[in-house]
């Protein structure tokens, strides 16, 4: 059931016309100054990769991806969840050298997801990956790069709103670094996600470091591939938005696994199956670069910058009938 939230007095600061205009502006931006903060090189990114190789994004395991066979192949592929695996790969491949990375457009269809104000089936990212060495491996250039995330969207911020003055969004630059197992112990009575609300209410930019491992509780803040990410050196980038009032989501990263803790999250993860796919063996024989990564989403740091109150004014997907009824009555414009 697709979950649908009205902003009192909501109403979009921009027209469709002017919408698509920004959209536009927004992405030639932030590509721009993405690629010059850390480092990156546009590459061509595939939309389907082969079923049974290990490499498309397993997200939280759960998720079915879209599959179809291939007349002339007589295999199967599947539309990517996310190309998580795939960037490491293409570094590899194409001899990428270390602190130098790509940045990718991502497109992918999660046909499991929730659909929300913020979540559509459809998904758009800016995928990157940059290659690391071992002495960089750490907390410390975890941090580093997330501040330069952060200040890339604040600088594309500021770039809009000389183009439309009618944008009265401020962010915070600064980013306030807190772990899953810290927010659980400042409020263990909270779901993880009313723990992110209730910190990002007061620090309006964070980043929420270490998910996908269990918790002192039992329970997981958030679930993650035990393939890419490691659990340690990882997290998301919030900042609190103020026309749904909640914690907003922009980016999902981390330094990848290497072998030692892939072996690692395969085992609690209860994946030991996958150690026989060609990725997994690459990584276990330490055939692949160490690299960190992540998904910044396209549609939502328009959503945010533009201060729109739904995510399908800013993207074209499928909406179930609630919703489509709930935005044309409130006078959400959906694409």
């Amino acid at each position: 059931m697709s979950q649908l939230t009205i902003p009192k007095g909501y109403k979009s600061l921009l027209s469709l016309y002017d919408t698509q205009s920004a959209i536009g502006r927004i992405k030639r931006i932030f590509e721009d100054n993405l690629g010059k903060a850390l480092n990156l090189k546009r590459v061509s990114a595939p939309l389907f990769v082969l079923a049974n190789t290990g490499i498309n994004d397993d997200l939280n395991g759960v998720e079915r991806p879209v599959e179809f066979d291939i007349k002339e192949t007589k295999g199967y592929a599947q539309v990517v969840h996310s190309l998580a695996k795939w960037k490491r790969l293409a570094l590899h491949k194409y001899g990428f050298p270390v602190g130098e990375g790509l940045y990718t457009d991502m497109n992918a269809i999660r046909r499991d997801e929730d659909m929300s104000n913020l979540h559509s089936i459809y998904v758009d990212q800016w995928d990157w990956e940059k290659v690391i060495d071992r002495e960089t491996r750490n907390v410390e250039t975890l941090k580093d790069t997330v501040r330069k995330i952060v200040g890339v969207i604040c600088d594309t911020l500021e770039e809009l709103k000389k183009l439309y003055p009618v944008i009265t969004l401020d962010l915070s630059r600064e980013v306030s670094f807190i772990t899953t197992q810290e927010l659980e112990d400042m409020y263990p009575a909270l779901s993880p996600k009313e723990r992110e609300n209730e910190y990002l209410r007061d620090h309006k930019t964070a980043f929420i470091m270490q998910i996908g491992d269990t918790l002192k509780s039992g329970i997981k803040h958030d679930g993650r591939a035990p393939d890419y990410d490691d659990w340690k050196l990882n997290g998301d980038i919030l900042f609190w938005n103020d026309i749904l009032g909640c914690a907003y989501e922009v980016s999902s990263m981390g330094i990848r696994v290497d072998r030692d803790s892939l072996d690692e999250q395969l085992s609690k993860a209860g994946c030991d199956d996958r150690r026989s796919l060609e990725f997994h063996k690459m990584l276990l024989n330490d055939e692949l670069p160490l690299t960190m990564g992540g998904g910044i989403g396209q549609s939502r740091v328009c959503m945010l910058l533009l201060q729109k109150a739904h995510i399908g004014e800013v993207q074209v997907s499928v909406w179930d009938q609630d919703t489509i009824k709930g935005c044309k009555e409130a006078g959400i414009e959906l694409l």
